[in-house]
């Protein structure tokens, strides 16, 4: 009983309780991290050890995204913006913006402003999105103030990274009046008009599309003895300043609701009481109005030379 047995594996020694870290050494045996901490009192931003320590990011998004959390807020954090600033280029940053999209660490938006122009909002989350088997339960423990950022709807990317906004369909241009007898030269003319308005603001170089819907209100104000200059003036006057985003409805919506009165009816002149009757001449046989038979001009003019 008192032999030992060599084939039995030594039994697991516990670790020492103040470095129990599996990935730390002991400064004074070995080699490993030492901090070297000062306290920050101004310019300092908290990081959660979740981004820091991540698994699956790589290095250059950890890295972006704790520069994107410490920038202040209205900074520019665009692909364009973020190249200039970092020296690894605008494809390598478009890829690690994604990575922290997909992770729950970024959102970017498209948005509408005043004049039309549309712009693109980058919200950084200091908190992820949790996994989907714990988004429930992390939903219903959180306050709603630390709630995590919602998941980024997926949306195809561009060249550089950005999502493409959401096309939504074109409205319709409004209607615009007819000539009521729609004549080649007419509808011509009314075409020739549409594509010189370019020349007096550039910002009215229409489509092909739009010149064919809005070449039948033009031909209803020429017929209406409107003259092309005009109509032109009509159309390219008093123009907004900025903001024309569909100069087809806008000169669609002027065709119909200035659409100028018919011409007053002109009865026409009446015959001259004292025209003479139709004669035939004597010598060529052609009609010619005289008081009485005889030559016509040109005969008589022959005869003259004749005699």
């Amino acid at each position: 009983m008192d032999t030992e047995n060599p084939s039995v594996r030594p039994h697991a020694q516990s670790r020492v309780a103040a470095n129990n870290h599996p990935n730390r050494r002991d400064p004074e045996t070995g080699g490993g991290l030492i901090h070297d901490h000062t306290r920050h009192t101004t310019r300092f931003t908290v990081i959660g050890n979740h981004l820091t320590q991540h698994a699956e990011l790589s290095l250059l998004a950890i890295g972006l995204a704790c520069h994107i959390q410490s920038l202040p807020r209205g900074a520019s954090a665009d692909i364009k913006t973020l190249a200039a600033r970092f020296p690894e280029g605008p494809t390598r940053i478009a890829a690690a913006l994604r990575e922290l999209e997909a992770h729950g660490y970024l959102r970017r938006e498209r948005k509408r402003i005043t004049g039309g122009r549309i712009v693109t909002r980058t919200i950084s989350c200091n908190q992820p999105k949790p996994r989907r088997a714990h988004r429930a339960d992390h939903a219903a423990q959180a306050p709603a103030a630390a709630r995590p950022c919602p998941a980024p709807t997926p949306e195809p990317p561009t060249a550089h990274g950005t999502p493409l906004p959401k096309k939504r369909p074109a409205r319709p241009l409004p209607a615009v009046p007819h000539p009521a007898y729609p004549a080649p030269t007419l509808l011509q003319t009314a075409t020739d008009l549409l594509t010189g308005l370019r020349n007096a603001d550039p910002r009215l170089l229409l489509s092909t599309r739009d010149t064919a819907h809005l070449t039948p209100g033009v031909a209803a104000w020429l017929e209406r003895d409107v003259s092309p200059a005009a109509v032109r003036h009509a159309l390219t006057s008093d123009l907004p300043p900025e903001g024309l985003r569909r100069p087809a409805a806008l000169l669609a919506h002027r065709l119909a609701a200035q659409l100028p009165p018919p011409p007053p009816f002109r009865a026409p002149a009446p015959l001259s009481a004292d025209r003479h009757p139709l004669q035939n001449c004597n010598s060529c046989d052609r009609a010619f109005r005289a008081p009485s038979s005889g030559h016509c001009r040109d005969c008589r003019s022959d005869l003259q030379e004749a005699a």
